[in-house]
């Protein structure tokens, strides 16, 4: 059914794939960039039913409760628990979103690494520490509202040098025009 709805989505808007998943990957962090408007949710959901991939993002499970828990669920929602951990302590969400990667068979979380739709002049890193903590490579993927295409660009496999692999996906957004560009990749 979200396939069937995600198609009307793309036609009746005019938005085309570029899809380029790697074959066989089956975890990762997804970075969506970039992140400049409300509207992104909808087409970055739609293209991610279209292409086959099941992305889940992460929320607070005591939003996860009743019928706006079970919609959320059905968007592809996944409740973070940031139970305690030996030392008294809860967990961060980082931690929480390792170990959910580390002990899922397959698994791929979408995240927004400006963390705002407004412009970001720098990333929050948690993604990159996510990805690095789980040994999984980040995906980035991105809607371009001037040409209308919702797709996957390059794959990074988190190196440990942080500041010039952010800075490598920055370029790679930095083509990429979002709805609102004064908001974007600078």
């Amino acid at each position: 059914m979200m396939k069937f709805l995600s198609r009307i989505v793309f036609w009746i808007s005019g938005w085309s794939l570029n899809i380029g998943w790697p074959k066989d990957l089956k975890k990762a962090v997804l970075i969506a960039i970039p992140h400049t408007s409300n509207w992104d949710i909808l087409y970055a959901r739609a293209a991610f039913f279209l292409m086959d991939i099941p992305v889940r993002f992460t929320i607070k499970k005591e939003v996860m409760v009743g019928p706006l828990g079970w919609m959320i669920k059905g968007l592809g929602g996944i409740a973070i628990d940031r139970k305690r951990i030996p030392g008294g302590r809860k967990q961060t969400y980082t931690e929480a979103m390792v170990n959910m990667l580390k002990d899922a068979d397959e698994l791929v979380i979408m995240v927004t690494p400006e963390g705002t739709r407004s412009f970001a002049p720098r990333w929050k890193s948690g993604f990159y520490h996510i990805a690095l903590g789980a040994d999984v490579p980040i995906v980035i993927g991105y809607l371009d509202y001037k040409k209308k295409e919702a797709g996957i660009g390059p794959v990074i496999y988190p190196n440990g040098k942080m500041d010039e692999q952010i800075e490598e996906m920055k370029t790679f957004g930095r083509k990429v025009t979002g709805k609102y560009p004064e908001k974007g990749i600078r």
